[in-house]
């Protein structure tokens, strides 16, 4: 059959593009019109006199979408969701931050009318900061729900008992998903039924992870029924449907998404996931034309580049082997200096545990478990050799610039394109070689080697480890796992 073209829906076909060449193109504070004159003086406090391309473009673009105040969309109508691309460092957390606590500057009752979800607990301290230097002396108030804190720690911060009923102590929310959602579903009071807008920050990552659900979860509880709470239903929200003369006679708060990502997905079925309402898209993510209007040279295949001196390698494995294929690697292969990544974090500590129970391989874990200085000190010992074996997960080694990795070992396969590139330039940088080995289950060969063929990558080369191989280790192996039982226990 013909192959059917993907359909690109006008939104992301012709969007709105945004300069690229930051430093060229900043525009003086003052110019972008709408800004209210506290946040004005409060950005001049701050240093900021002139915004990036990106905040010059997309705040006018919030506010305008809450011209009329943030119960209703302009003229009666729902506003338009919106989505940028930009590449990390272009200024995306002030895009939202500053249009968000002016929209809210004159809100008279305590909802949570602002939610910002971030995939690690970093991004999401770095976000409520900001948020809090903007609404320090406005009277809005800010929580952040990573579970740094204790759970009861964080529901006192989020709602408060009265005689007439709960109240909420937060406007704007900033968490990752795993805490949001316990919240949604454990915390009596929490209500999203005033959410205004919902800000998914690195959103390439929430849909692809496992957050779907988190976001559906979100979705779900801002339009829940408050029937059951027995306040008036005049302002109930419905899932928005199309526009009728009932429908326009009770007013309702709208919800608009707001979407940031430095890789903005362009397959229209994740988006789809988004359900997003006449989406509008600012990107600086696109190819520069030469003069005569041309597209620039460039290899179209080759979606991604890898680093020059790396060679790649993955081992068609089972489950069981894969642990033993490991100490192969570091005790028979005396691989050192390695970058080991796992899917989780669950995943990172038992794989920690095994091999230290196993012994003889010096190891350590790099995970949002541990306080960052304990992650710098690690970071230090394993750059001076003293570490042979670092097992880590992908939040955590995001952008990470690792000194001396000769090997990157994928213990649990990447799922997604982005996130194998992400690890394996852990190795083979600035000119040196390195390697990357991929543990890949049989089941999942096909679906592994057909993503980094998409993507072009054509020279990885099957390594075969054979069962004899790893016999010697087994009844070391099998100890170790026992041992690693009563220590859990």
């Amino acid at each position: 059959p013909p192959q059917v073209q993907p359909f690109l829906p006008q939104w992301l076909a012709e969007p709105r593009r945004v300069q690229k060449r930051i430093r060229d193109n900043l525009c003086p504070a003052r110019d972008v019109p709408g800004i209210h004159p506290r946040l004005l003086k409060k950005l001049h406090m701050n240093g900021i006199d002139s915004f990036f391309p990106v905040q010059a473009e997309v705040i006018p673009a919030i506010l305008q979408s809450a011209a009329n105040g943030y119960l209703l969309g302009q003229g009666g109508y729902r506003p338009k969701d919106i989505c940028v691309s930009a590449p990390t460092g272009s200024g995306k957390t002030l895009s939202f931050v500053i249009p968000i606590v002016q929209v809210l500057l004159d809100r008279v009752v305590c909802h949570v009318r602002a939610l910002v979800v971030l995939p690690t607990k970093e991004l999401a301290q770095q976000v409520s900061k900001v948020f809090n230097i903007y609404t320090d002396g406005t009277g809005l108030k800010v929580v952040l729900i990573t579970g740094q804190k204790s759970f009861a720690k964080e529901q006192e911060m989020l709602v408060q008992k009265k005689v007439t009923g709960y109240c909420s102590l937060a406007d704007i929310v900033v968490a990752t998903p795993g805490r949001l959602t316990d919240h949604i579903n454990q915390t009596p009071g929490f209500s999203l039924t005033q959410l205004r807008f919902l800000i998914v920050d690195e959103a390439d990552r929430m849909i692809d992870d496992m957050h779907q659900n988190c976001l559906n979860q979100i979705v779900k509880a801002a339009f829940q029924g408050e029937n059951d709470s027995g306040s008036n239903m005049l302002f109930q929200r419905t899932k928005p449907g199309p526009l009728t003369a009932a429908s326009s006679c009770s007013p309702q708060i709208p919800l608009q998404k707001l979407l940031f990502s430095a890789t903005l997905t362009q397959d229209p079925e994740k988006l789809q996931q988004l359900d997003l309402f006449q989406p509008r898209l600012f990107t600086s993510v696109y190819s520069e034309k030469n003069r005569d209007g041309t597209e620039p040279e460039q290899d179209t295949n080759n979606k991604y580049t890898l680093p020059e001196g790396l060679s790649q390698c993955y081992v068609p494995c089972d489950l069981n082997s894969k642990p033993l294929l490991l100490l192969y690697f570091m005790l028979k292969m005396k691989f050192t200096r390695v970058l080991c990544f796992t899917n989780s974090r669950e995943a990172s500590h038992r794989l920690f545990l095994l091999v230290q129970a196993f012994g003889g391989v010096t190891v350590a874990e790099f995970s949002s478990r541990l306080p960052p200085n304990e992650r710098k000190r690690t970071m230090k010992e394993f750059e001076q050799g003293k570490i042979q074996l670092l097992i880590s997960t992908d939040a955590t080694a995001r952008g990470i610039d690792v000194k001396g990795v000769n090997y990157v070992i994928n213990y649990d396969a990447p799922q997604f394109i982005r996130t194998y590139i992400h690890r394996v330039g852990r190795t083979a940088r600035a000119g040196e070689a390195g390697v990357a080995f991929s543990l890949v289950l049989r089941i999942q060969e096909r679906r592994f080697l057909r993503m980094l063929r998409d993507a072009g990558i054509q020279d990885i080369k099957k390594h075969p480890v054979k069962g004899n191989s790893l016999k010697p280790l087994v009844q070391q192996y099998e100890g170790a796992l026992c041992k690693l039982e009563k220590t859990v226990k």
